[in-house]
């Protein structure tokens, strides 16, 4: 599609559509989607949330930077902290075991405030960032992070300091315990599913499609008539609200935030976790997350049984992402795509050499 026709209005056929989707005809998609619904029979507690959930909330935290990355060229480090603020926003509106810091808010009400709160903290930062290009985006978003950590870790009246704040509530709705494991996990489950498919919708979409133009050709579409700036700052906001979910919900799994939850670490390696599965596809993130879970859970066994420090799990995961980035620049997607390409052309070319 042309940047003339982003230009033009939208039509029926221009507009996504659901029937429109590859995804939806693609029978791998459906077999996973299978697999995750019945995940609770069959497995335990752990590997349902440490391992599945976890998975899948820091996939929802890297698909905001996949957006921003993939679709409008913008690398934000920030992202985790946008997800801390929202979990502190939800443990300071609502109920923790620091009554004298938490309001006491009922969830309902502290967690869309939270979210309005951590989208409008992420579109400033965006707002500061759309002003810089290339490396000075990512230090400026950097920066952000590097300061909420800071804030947080020496502010004792609002974030409680290093100690930060323990025992956050969680909701229960029609006597259900939310943070239960298996409605825990199905409600992960349909966030997730909820961003994924908000993000396909929006890449598709006249805003989506504009953003694109913007990624590859600012020039152009600036002389076209489109607001450049104004598109770089809504898809920040559009990400901020998606991060903001996935910090709510990492609130909710720990029950507890702490500076330690914001640290710039943790921001590199949402950036990793988004590269490693691919930063051009929203499927991408998710399975970057599942590699590092299950690294970040397992390598430090390994790690400690043949004698070494139990740290040194992030060496593995360095070497892992050196290695990816190496063979291919779309992470593991790309990886997996190139060996489907060669795959197809191997029946052919055997064929060919038989005829010859």
């Amino acid at each position: 599609m042309s940047l003339t026709q982003l230009h033009a209005p939208a039509t029926a056929v221009e507009r996504p559509r659901f029937r429109a989707w590859p995804e939806l005809n693609n029978p791998a998609a459906w077999l996973v989607a299978l697999i995750l619904l019945i995940m609770p029979l069959i497995a335990s507690g752990f590997f349902l949330i440490e391992i599945f959930g976890t998975t899948l909330i820091l996939g929802i935290i890297a698909l905001s930077l996949m957006f921003l990355a993939g679709y409008g060229g913008m690398v934000s480090l920030m992202q985790l902290t946008i997800a801390g603020f929202a979990g502190y926003m939800v443990a300071v509106f609502g109920v923790s075991g620091n009554a004298n810091i938490s309001l006491g808010w009922p969830w309902w009400l502290a967690t869309p405030m939270a979210l309005v709160l951590a989208t409008i903290f992420g579109t400033l930062g965006g707002a500061l960032a759309v002003r810089t290009e290339g490396i000075y985006t990512i230090m400026i978003t950097l920066a952000i992070g590097a300061a909420f950590y800071y804030f947080t870790n020496q502010n004792w009246a609002i974030f409680n300091g290093h100690t930060g704040i323990n025992t956050v509530a969680t909701p229960h709705v029609l006597g259900i315990d939310w943070r239960s494991d298996i409605p825990f996990y199905y409600l992960i489950l349909a966030v997730a599913a909820l961003c994924y498919f908000a993000v396909q919708y929006v890449s598709r979409a006249p805003f989506g499609l504009a953003l694109q133009g913007v990624r590859d050709n600012a020039r152009r579409m600036a002389a076209l008539g489109f607001n450049v700036n104004a598109h770089r700052v809504a898809a920040y906001a559009f990400a901020s609200f998606i991060a903001g979910l996935g910090g709510v919900l990492q609130v909710w799994n720990y029950r507890q935030i702490s500076p330690g939850s914001v640290g710039v670490e943790r921001c590199i390696d949402i950036l990793i976790i988004a590269v490693v599965g691919g930063i051009t596809r929203p499927i991408g993130p998710f399975i970057g997350a599942l590699i590092f879970v299950i690294l970040r859970t397992f390598a430090l066994d390994v790690l400690i049984k043949f004698g070494l420090d139990g740290n040194r799990f992030r060496l593995l995961i360095g070497l892992g992402f050196l290695a990816i980035v190496f063979w291919s620049s779309d992470g593991v997607i790309g990886l997996w795509e190139r060996w489907r390409r060669r795959q197809a052309r191997s029946p052919s070319s055997t064929a060919g050499s038989r005829h010859g």
